[in-house]
């Protein structure tokens, strides 16, 4: 078996996941902290749910790597920040590897299982896709080197002044290309927003051709959400990176059980909803 299957493994249980991202403290945006202000206590939570893995930056990689729990999640890193989340337009955009020099060097270090980077795709903003693309282009490079799985997250992203400045859409005709061009640049994983019609979600599948994982977004009611998840698992998702539809819930860990009952159980929504509700 090689390192790269190895790992694969950790993150994907019987071919499925649940990454659970609280890497948000890079976008510099305050409205994505809450609920994050105190990532200790959070990362000892969510360790006792048991998600298959935790997302975050390498500043917040310790507090899982260090816990001394058994059968912890397994750590997926970022590698990128950018300033295409924040509610102001900025005059210049930009998206930028934390190390340019050893891109994965951190997450070899904590013993990741994965790296994540984004391929935005702004309207008039073709600087930061091709900074996008050069960001890729060095990972794929490093983890071709050191056997580690690269996640690809494509944002087909809204023109600014509609919503916050920056929002991403679920376009399918705009999505699938870009889900393509994140395979064809060498993606193990892909991380995507649902379409717009969750029925259309097989057809980022099948562009992506690897794991494909669902983005969460923004909060949303939760039984919206458990709803939704199953119904996109049915399209062929292999599983979800939800953020703030888990850690700014009332109760993250019961979030998390009800979603792992329909990524690795095969409920639907109502059923999820029950598991949420048990004591």
């Amino acid at each position: 078996m090689t390192t790269r299957k190895a790992r694969m493994n950790r993150l994907f249980r019987q071919g499925k996941c649940l990454d659970v991202a609280i890497d948000h403290g890079i976008a510099n945006e305050p409205d994505f902290l809450v609920g994050l202000e105190d990532m200790g206590a959070v990362m000892t939570q969510l360790i006792a749910a048991g998600p298959d893995a935790i997302q975050v930056n390498f500043g917040q990689a310790d507090l899982l790597q260090y816990a001394a729990a058994p059968d912890k999640p397994a750590l997926v890193m970022r590698a990128d920040v950018g300033n295409a989340y924040n509610t102001a337009r900025h005059r210049e955009m930009w998206a930028v590897l934390h190390n340019p020099e050893e891109p994965i060097l951190a997450a070899l270090q904590m013993d990741a299982v994965s790296v994540v980077v984004n391929l935005y795709m702004i309207p008039d903003e073709p600087g930061i896709f091709r900074q996008c693309v050069e960001n890729i282009g060095r990972l794929r490079h490093a983890c071709d080197k050191y056997a580690m799985p690269l996640m690809i997250e494509p944002l087909v992203m809204a023109p600014p002044g509609k919503g916050n400045a920056y929002v991403s859409l679920g376009d399918v005709e705009k999505m699938v290309p870009l889900v393509r061009l994140a395979r064809e640049l060498g993606a193990d994983i892909v991380k995507a927003d649902p379409t717009e019609r969750v029925e259309d979600f097989h057809r980022v599948v099948e562009a992506a051709r690897c794991p494909t994982l669902v983005r969460g977004g923004g909060k949303d009611a939760l039984e919206s959400v458990l709803n939704k998840s199953a119904a996109l698992m049915s399209q062929g998702a292999a599983g979800m990176v939800y953020g703030r539809n888990v850690y700014q819930h009332s109760n993250p860990s019961r979030v998390v059980k009800a979603l792992m009952a329909i990524i690795h159980q095969g409920a639907d929504g109502p059923r999820a909803l029950e598991i949420y509700r048990q004591p």
